[in-house]
């Protein structure tokens, strides 16, 4: 349950960074109530949903490597485990990326966020590949399929990017 908590605030939290970020172009009464229903909105789902259900998965792994020592032995769950830390620096990330935005000093575009909210789903398909599949899959074979889906995603947002601006100039 707290895998899955954890994902989706993940999830909506980068996405309502897209929507922060394109707040900006907004005329400035409208700029002005969004961004602050923004801002209250992403610290809600941070630190009421994501950083709890972190921490709630990370005690019950620890809690099964306890349970289960023998998991520490096989090569399937040291690559797991990287992908949980890579995910919980991701999740930091995302911490330092709303204070920026709370502050005003965000940099980033709409489309650096789209392309961020792509990043907890190859690592979400990388830990249940690794969770099912365990050794029964070669780990090259999920890391080209991460390169690949990686690629995939990014050609993908890469042309939602230019049908959005096609749309906005026929407007």
């Amino acid at each position: 349950m707290g895998f899955v908590a954890w994902f989706a605030g993940l999830f909506y939290l980068v996405r309502l960074f897209v929507y922060h970020a394109e707040a900006k172009d907004k005329p400035a009464l409208e700029r002005e109530i969004l961004i602050s229903q923004f801002k209250i909105m992403e610290r809600r789902v941070f630190h009421l949903i994501a950083h709890p259900a972190m921490i709630f998965t990370l005690v019950c792994g620890v809690g099964m490597l306890i349970i289960h020592p023998m998991y520490m032995k096989f090569g399937w769950m040291h690559f797991k485990l990287l992908f949980v830390v890579l995910l919980i620096a991701y999740h930091f990330y995302c911490k330092k990326i709303m204070t920026q935005l709370k502050r005003g000093t965000n940099i980033h575009t709409s489309f650096h966020f789209r392309l961020l909210n792509e990043v907890p789903t190859l690592l979400l398909i990388a830990i249940v590949l690794l969770a099912v599949f365990r050794t029964n899959m070669n780990v090259f074979y999920i890391f080209s399929s991460l390169l690949l889906l990686g690629a995939l995603f990014y050609g993908m947002v890469k042309i939602y990017k230019r049908r959005r601006a096609q749309k906005e100039v026929v407007s």
